[in-house]
């Protein structure tokens, strides 16, 4: 079976939950079947074709830049059994590809463009082509992955043209054997942490969707003992940035121990990080699955979470973290949620256990692989 992988990000260039799946998806899929990666970059290497922007879009809008890419990835694609896309900045490239080569198109939706509004921001009129590009490629695609069962449910109030026979749930997955906990102290000491005071994590892009405004307010009045630690960066627009810089200079004028870490760090380093964290929290505002909560489950630790679209299939309240409600009182919440792990180190110690239990138990990659080349399978026999 010849599969065609359409994705933006790829090692070394992956900076957000999708990438991730992406990346462990496309390790696993290579035993199975006969995978070549498309996504953004140079060159080629083995099994991966990448692409760039056509130089005379340079300067133009970020979404006409994105089509070139995609043009030129369904030029690529010629000879594949199947395509399978990531993202809205793959989506289009899928969808050609399945006129062109009479080819099926599978879509894995990770988010929605009509629930991230805060994309106009980004992409001025270049939201309504995401927008368009993602409808049509998932109204038509001959089978649509959803990684929860949440965001399944948001496919089909997006998009009630979709057959619902044609929404299938794959969770996101997470190595355990990378992700597991790591009790050196090197990466802390490298970003000026105490590895003797306990500490918040963060680890996300500045962006609306991940809440990280509401962390930042939040964060101000918790326990004073606690550092607050954030592996923030990719801001998505100058004025999301400038935000989080001025949130940012206020909670180190008004508490000490505040790091904010921009640049994307290598995953040993992160893996210590969230080994070492008192608690991780994760403030999304909107959030399919949430492959980071994964990670640091996976590492030990328990977790803080936006009771927010597959979160709560990732995080088991009160077993391996607290959820807290999205609602007027959310920073509040959010605050006495932390404060609650912080100031119960034992019970926060249970939290770690059980998370890490739960994501060796329920979301290995070999499974997902398994489960994603068997949709492959049928739909090529309907084809």
């Amino acid at each position: 079976m010849r599969v065609g992988l359409l994705t933006r990000e790829y090692p070394p260039d992956v900076y957000g939950g999708a990438g991730v799946h992406v990346e462990f998806l496309a390790r696993e899929l290579a035993a199975l079947v006969d995978l070549e990666v498309h996504c953004w970059g140079e060159g080629r290497g083995a099994g991966v074709v990448r692409h760039r922007p056509w130089s005379v879009l340079d300067g133009a809008n970020d979404a006409l830049r994105t089509f070139s890419v995609d043009l030129a990835m369904a030029a690529a694609l010629e000879g594949r059994e199947l395509v399978h896309s990531h993202t809205w900045y793959a989506n289009l490239a899928g969808h050609v590809a399945k006129l062109l080569y009479g080819v099926p198109h599978v879509v894995t939706a990770h988010s929605l463009e009509p629930l991230r509004p805060w994309k106009a921001e980004q992409l001025g009129g270049g939201y309504a082509l995401s927008g368009w590009s993602e409808r049509t490629a998932i109204e038509a695609a001959d089978a649509v992955i959803a990684v929860s069962g949440a965001m399944r449910e948001d496919i089909l109030a997006c998009y009630p043209a979709l057959d619902p026979a044609r929404v299938h749930v794959v969770h996101n997955g997470i190595d355990t054997r990378l992700y597991r906990p790591d009790h050196g102290t090197d990466a802390l000491t490298r970003h000026g942490v105490d590895p003797a005071r306990p500490y918040v994590l963060f680890v996300g892009r500045i962006t609306r969707q991940k809440g990280v405004p509401q962390l930042l307010r939040a964060v101000r009045d918790i326990d004073p003992g606690a550092q607050v630690v954030l592996c923030a960066g990719a801001p998505d627009t100058p004025e999301i940035e400038r935000e989080f810089r001025e949130l940012f200079e206020e909670l180190r004028r008004v508490r000490a121990g505040v790091f904010w870490i921009p640049q994307m760090l290598p995953r040993a380093e992160v893996v210590q990080l969230l080994t070492h964290a008192a608690v991780f929290a994760c403030p999304s505002v909107y959030e399919p699955l949430g492959i980071v909560n994964l990670e640091a489950m996976a590492c030990g630790t328990p977790v803080v979470a936006s009771r927010v679209g597959g979160i709560p299939e990732v995080v088991d309240d009160g077993r391996t973290g607290l959820l807290v409600d999205a609602d007027d009182d959310f920073e509040a919440g959010l605050a006495r949620a932390l404060d609650g792990v912080l100031g119960d180190p034992d019970a926060a110690r249970r939290l770690g256990e059980a998370g890490r239990e739960r994501a060796v138990r329920e979301f290995g990659w070999d499974a997902v692989a398994r489960r994603t080349a068997r949709l492959y399978e049928e739909i090529l026999k309907q084809a």
